[in-house]
């Protein structure tokens, strides 16, 4: 057991013949695992001639487990059944740390504190049975300010150690005036009506005053906590140094060129979301993550809303000639590590954990993905390599049994 999540350790493996990303560049070296960690010991080999090792990709942000548990916006299912079912396709896509990106907002629902809460709950009585290393990102509503010491005390309380700040109130007011319709529905996935979504937007209004107090005391607790924080859709340059004075170094999801150069100015690092890249814009209509990544805007890319968009958007920037693939590898490994300040994962060094995904190099198929030192997903050709390794066998089936135990 190691950093609380379940562990049944692979053997002591060395892992050969395939192409590694170590020190920033692709090398034909060999990796060794045991108990957990990465090791420089020879070990009983894997051979993976024609595969690719990488480390573990790390999300700091994302919220399509939503999905998981909110199959239809009216159609909640158990949060712990939500939970197993995103840790699987988590792994499936090479993801070995994850972000859960819950709201704390005044919009109430699955959005509101109590859910956020019970969010946190079940990822902690999940976290024995977690493959993936799945944490919580609170994403806090500027103009709830009458929460703002229960925030606290759930951030204490359950040990979250990241927290992006929201401002989605203008967006809202202008819908209830511009496209009554949207903002119908929008009020109704909320468990709201119209009228209460209404009148919730205007106590928010209304705490306008509040909200700079707010603020500098969440930061002021946070600080004292090692809680990393930043904001979220940063419209302009203001914005994100407003943010940055309190102490959110993190820009998450800049809305245009302009915020995003002014975070990079201000040494804050800027994440952007794995699907604008891949789609090759912005599904808001914001700018482009692609653009961004171009010049040099961009130290991190997550899933934002698709877990599978982040190894494509890697592929994304190599094909298109953007990154070299060590590079564009490093925005969704080592890099978010840094931000996170997670020394112990993102890079293949030996005393990290054993977080790595094997692919494919001809299909760019994800074949096998082990998360601290414990294969959370195995197919295809990488299959039958590990499994004609009998040591490899012998644990899985020693894995089965104790979790039938």
């Amino acid at each position: 057991m190691m950093d609380g999540v379940m562990s049944a350790f692979l053997p002591p493996l060395r892992l050969t013949g395939a192409q590694i990303l170590r020190d920033g560049e692709m090398q034909a070296r060999s990796v060794s695992l045991a108990d957990g960690r990465l090791t420089r010991a020879a070990l009983p080999e894997v051979d993976l001639r024609g595969f690719l090792i990488m480390p573990g990709i790390i999300d700091l942000h994302g919220d399509g487990f939503e999905h998981h548990m909110y199959p239809r916006p009216t159609a909640p299912f158990p949060l712990g059944a939500g939970l197993a079912s995103f840790d699987r396709e988590a792994a499936s896509h090479g993801v070995t740390t994850a972000y859960l990106a819950q709201g704390w907002s005044w919009e109430g629902a699955q959005r509101g504190p109590d859910h956020c809460e019970a969010v946190l709950a079940a990822v902690q009585a999940y976290r024995p049975q977690m493959m993936t290393d799945l944490r919580v990102q609170i994403r806090a509503e500027t103009h709830l300010v009458a929460e703002t010491q229960r925030l606290i005390d759930t951030v204490k309380r359950f040990g979250v150690g990241y927290v992006v700040f929201n401002d989605h109130l203008e967006e809202g007011f202008q819908m209830s005036r511009l496209a009554p319709a949207q903002f119908d529905h929008w009020a109704r996935r909320c468990g709201k009506t119209p009228e209460e979504m209404a009148e919730a937007i205007q106590v928010a209004l209304d705490s306008k005053g509040e909200v700079a107090r707010s603020l500098c005391r969440l930061a002021e607790a946070f600080d004292a906590m090692g809680v990393v924080y930043g904001s979220h859709d940063d419209p302009d340059g203001e914005t994100r140094e407003k943010f940055r004075m309190i102490g959110a170094t993190v820009a998450e999801f800049p809305l245009t060129h302009r915020a995003a150069a002014a975070a990079h100015a201000m040494f804050s690092p800027v994440i952007l979301g794995a699907p604008n890249v891949v789609r090759g814009q912005s599904q808001a209509g914001n700018a482009s993550a692609t653009d961004l990544v171009a010049a040099g805007l961009c130290d991190a890319l997550v899933s934002d809303y698709h877990v599978p968009a982040l190894p494509l958007a890697v592929w994304a920037l190599v094909d298109r000639g953007v990154l070299s693939l060590p590079k564009a590898w490093a925005l969704v490994s080592s890099s978010p590590a840094e931000i996170l300040r997670m020394t112990d994962r993102g890079r293949l060094e030996a005393g990290r954990r054993a977080d790595l995904v094997v692919i494919d190099a001809q299909s760019r198929k994800i074949e096998a993905t082990i998360c601290n030192g414990s294969l959370t997903y195995l197919s295809g050709e990488a299959a039958q390599r590990f499994m004609a390794q009998p040591r490899v066998i012998s644990a899985l089936n020693d894995g089965e049994q104790m979790a039938a135990e």
